[in-house]
């Protein structure tokens, strides 16, 4: 099914029960993520497909779109895999928020922002080198 210009809950809404496959979206907290999963592909270029990404609880039905990009033929299976990893990137940059002030800047210029970032981004991976060296020696309470 190719979604012209309808809405993403109308797609999801008339999307047929062949179209969903449950896959897990990786470890939780409370163990795997399972969900339904849906692709509609939308449109492709220069070797890579742009498609609607439906996430669908099985639990209450609750649904969440995603925009995807990916290489042409990309298996569904990957899709949902970069998906779910998001909660992890998100987790990420929170701490680099908050242990790294990645988020205590002014937009002044480009290359100012940029700088800011990359040193925040690398302050945020010596701290996670640190403390992962840390917990190898058993000393995880003290950073």
């Amino acid at each position: 099914m190719r979604a012209a210009r309808a809405n993403a809950r109308t797609v999801s809404a008339i999307l047929p029960a062949h179209a969903w496959e449950v896959r897990s979206a990786g470890d939780g907290a409370h163990g795997l993520r399972e969900y339904a999963w849906a692709l509609v592909p939308l449109t492709g270029r220069d070797g890579f497909d742009d498609a609607l990404l439906i996430r669908r609880s099985l639990a209450d039905g609750e649904r969440a779109y995603y925009l995807v990009h990916a290489p042409a033929n990309t298996p569904l299976a990957d899709i949902v895999r970069a998906a779910g990893a998001r909660w992890a990137i998100e987790e990420c940059f929170q701490a680099a928020k908050n242990e790294a002030g990645l988020d205590h800047y002014q937009v002044r210029h480009h290359s100012a922002r940029y700088r800011h970032i990359t040193l925040a981004m690398a302050a945020a991976a010596h701290l996670a080198a640190v403390r992962a060296i840390a917990h190898e020696k058993g000393d995880a309470g003290t950073i």
